[in-house]
């Protein structure tokens, strides 16, 4: 099962990362000070999450390149960009995550010192947060991130305690 208790690498300034320009977004990324969970509102994980207590790196390792072989093969005149958009991939992506989590969950509840009554908090975007996800997934031995993703293409999560 894809998770790990880790201590994650929290390096503030992959906030910033959030408002370098990118194609068509000379601003960055759209959802800046406007979406609930992007900076400058989310909160530095010290802050929200108990870093005293074990926090757990759920993962989703998504095909990205089952998807843009298929792509291609389905668009054969789509330029790279249009095949590698995360319009297309990304929601199936983000549903296999749920499913990692909540499948973590029903280990971590029953193995550790989560009781009955205790809310964990599961943080889907630790990048908002200032986590440094591709250090804190080299922790628990994934090697294979690729920035920008061209082959495997990973989504995470953290569960932890409230702060």
């Amino acid at each position: 099962m894809p998770f790990a208790q880790v201590q994650p690498v929290i390096q503030l300034s992959v906030r910033g990362l959030c408002t370098k320009p990118y194609q068509g977004h000379p601003r960055g990324c759209p959802n800046w000070d406007k979406k609930d969970g992007c900076p400058p509102q989310a909160r530095p994980l010290g802050e929200v999450m108990d870093l005293k207590r074990p926090i757990y790196v759920v993962w989703n390792r998504f095909n990205l390149g089952a998807h843009v072989d298929k792509m291609q093969i389905k668009h054969p005149k789509w330029s790279e960009r249009q095949i590698y958009c995360c319009l297309y991939w990304q929601t199936a992506a983000r549903k296999q995550l749920q499913w990692e989590i909540s499948e973590a969950l029903m280990d971590i509840i029953q193995f550790t010192d989560f009781g009955p009554g205790d809310d964990p908090l599961i943080l889907t975007c630790p990048e908002a947060c200032g986590v440094n996800v591709t250090a804190t997934l080299e922790l628990t031995g994934q090697r294979d991130v690729e920035w920008p993703p061209i082959r495997v293409a990973y989504q995470v999560a953290l569960i932890g305690h409230k702060k």
